[in-house]
């Protein structure tokens, strides 16, 4: 009797039945875990030209962007560092213009050499140029919308905004 109930054509279909049915549950529930995974961390990639221009002013230019995803290492080095004469600042900023974020931008008019000189030894050389191309390396935040750059005048209190740049 215990075989003619296992060979029975309805058993066998809701036994298939109930094993489909679990199959599908599991599938549903592994697909709502992969929603709560966070956002993988990216990285920025900026290319910016500048140049002084006559009236004291600099002028820059946003060249490109790229974005892709990656954590950096130390990424915190910059924004602890204070920013002088000459150095620019760069902001993170939300949708609403609230700083998420910012780094101390090195002068880029700035530029430090070594060579080697006659007599075999290191010498070190600074250039200050009229105009020069800078890129950035930022941990983007998941919440920012621009990136805005801004100048860092002789007196410490002024900061004069350069330039917004829209990441969308």
């Amino acid at each position: 009797m215990e075989k003619q109930k296992l060979n029975n054509p309805k058993t066998t279909i809701a036994f298939l039945f109930f094993i489909m049915l679990l199959g599908c549950v599991s599938k549903q529930g592994l697909s709502t875990n992969t929603d709560k995974i966070e956002k993988t961390p990216k990285i920025i990639f900026l290319n910016y030209t500048i140049k002084k221009i006559p009236d004291g002013n600099k002028a820059i230019r946003f060249i490109d962007k790229k974005v892709t995803e990656g954590k950096l290492k130390n990424h915190n080095e910059n924004s602890k560092q204070d920013p002088v004469t000459g150095d620019l600042m760069c902001y993170q900023l939300d949708k609403k213009s609230n700083i998420l974020q910012s780094t101390v931008i090195k002068n880029p008019f700035t530029k430090t050499f070594e060579f080697v000189d006659a007599s075999k030894s290191f010498q070190m050389k600074k250039i200050d140029l009229d105009s020069s191309r800078f890129s950035l390396r930022l941990q983007l935040n998941p919440n920012t919308e621009y990136i805005s750059i801004h100048d860092i005048s002789d007196s410490k209190n002024k900061i004069i905004p350069l330039i917004k740049t829209q990441l969308n």
